[in-house]
């Protein structure tokens, strides 16, 4: 059972995904700090000045942060849309590598053979 735990931490695969880990948490600290010091003060100047990580709810003893629920949103919406624009590229670069290129936009249709050899029978009759 070693031995397969070596080989299954061996694998490429694994080690690709620790990057990837590491590079989510990075990349989660830059996405916080873009909410909380950009984003947020810069909504707080089309609505007010109003800060949302200080919206709370009283209920006896209970605060409820729904401010920072409200911020966790706006966090998971940049890191989704950037996750999507990352895969949608990767994606692209995979089929381009795989050969394909990428899908040009059709030329208009004209008309049909038949079409045409009607049109030619009938300017024959009308003359």
């Amino acid at each position: 059972m070693l031995q397969e735990f070596k080989d299954f931490i061996a694998k490429g695969n694994v080690m690709d995904m620790a990057v990837g880990i590491i590079v989510g948490v990075a990349f989660t600290a830059i996405v916080t700090s873009l909410v909380d010091d950009l984003v947020n003060p810069l909504l707080g100047i089309f609505i007010g000045g109003f800060d949302f990580s200080g919206l709370s709810l009283g209920l006896g003893e209970a605060q409820i942060m729904y401010g920072n629920f409200i911020n966790a949103v706006i966090k998971f919406v940049i890191i989704a849309w950037v996750v999507f624009l990352l895969v949608k590229g990767v994606n692209r670069m995979r089929a381009m590598g795989a050969g394909e290129k990428e899908p040009e936009p059709e030329a208009p249709k004209g008309p049909t053979q038949e079409e045409l050899l009607m049109e030619i029978r009938d300017a024959l009759k009308a003359k």
